[in-house]
């Protein structure tokens, strides 16, 4: 074990890892929110032009670019949740909402008169709930004014930010640690590869790493296959002799009451991992946070053990 069995050492690096999450958001995070907010702005102005600001919320267009949905939701007053659309525009189909936001995507297999009908209802019901505060030309007709049309594209950018303010955080999080483990692989002269899904995971060349890897192996009941993801596998330059790349799974956490949430899920992932490969695997996290004794002991009792980012050369105890 690295850290795991090392409790006379938990109290102080939770009390490090804590600063440096502090650090890190106060400088790093204000910067992610503009960029996304940017980014926003211009999802939000494409949305007012494929919609003739708004006066033309139609099947058609939806069709034609399905994730107008997303950004059409917090045009309403008030901004409506995806399940609730779904309930209100009595859609059966949730799959439906989820595949056009999340993919921008129409569902293949639907037939085109079920999707024209859904589509219809969808668009009736945010015509009938759009912010008439935010949007006084939609009923009052007549030219746009071009500075209350920006102060629009402005409200419903910061709305949908609001909405997704966790995510943009964790993914800029989690886009630097996977950027720190790079640095520090691609200094001691490991390369980055691909690693194709049709060969197995023991067959990676030693000294390359691949980031966001698919690992097959056995699920639960123990009668079929599944892929689990991680998000760094490297080879060391010496494999070991089960020939299984070291796997990272990278987490952070803004604050003590969420870190629970998937630990179980971990768990299962390692049970997985030893199920296949044999008592020696491992699923090494890799944390930088609110990660509080609670958390760690539960991950000990699990046979996890850990490496925290502000001691990044600990992977070397790892075999890397």
């Amino acid at each position: 074990m690295i850290n795991a069995d090392k409790r006379e050492r938990w109290k102080s690096d939770i009390q490090l890892s804590v600063d440096q999450y502090n650090n890190w958001f106060s400088q790093a995070a204000p910067k992610a929110y503009r960029e996304t907010r940017l980014r926003t702005i211009r999802s939000v102005e494409e949305t007012f032009k494929q919609t003739r600001d708004l006066t033309e919320i139609t099947p058609v267009a939806l069709k034609a670019n399905p994730r107008l949905l997303r950004v059409l939701r917090m045009c309403t007053a008030p901004p409506i949740a995806r399940d609730r659309l779904v309930g209100l525009s009595y859609v059966c189909s949730k799959n439906l909402i989820e595949k056009m936001e999340k993919f921008g995507k129409i569902p293949p297999r639907m037939r085109p008169e079920d999707l024209t009908l859904s589509l219809a209802k969808v668009c009736g019901v945010i015509s009938e709930l759009l912010d008439q505060d935010l949007f006084p030309w939609i009923h009052g007709g007549g030219t746009i004014d071009r500075r209350q049309r920006d102060i629009a594209v402005t409200v419903v950018a910061e709305r949908l930010c609001e909405a997704e303010t966790d995510s943009i955080v964790r993914n800029a999080q989690e886009s630097r640690q996977l950027g720190l483990i790079e640095d520090w692989l691609l200094a001691r002269g490991y390369t980055k590869v691909k690693h194709p899904s049709s060969l197995p995971i023991t067959a990676m060349d030693p000294g390359t790493f691949a980031t966001r890897q698919n690992v097959p192996a056995k699920a639960s009941d123990g009668n079929h296959k599944v892929n689990i993801p991680v998000d760094v596998a490297i080879q060391p330059h010496h494999p070991r002799p089960n020939c299984l790349p070291v796997l990272i799974e990278a987490k952070s956490a803004g604050d003590f009451t969420n870190v629970n949430k998937r630990r179980k899920e971990e768990g299962m992932k390692v049970k997985q991992l030893r199920d296949t490969y044999g008592p020696d695997a491992q699923l090494y996290l890799f944390l930088c946070g609110y990660f509080n004794e609670g958390y760690l002991s539960y991950s000990a009792a699990e046979n996890l053990d850990w490496i925290w980012e502000h001691r990044l050369d600990d992977l070397e105890k790892a075999g890397v």
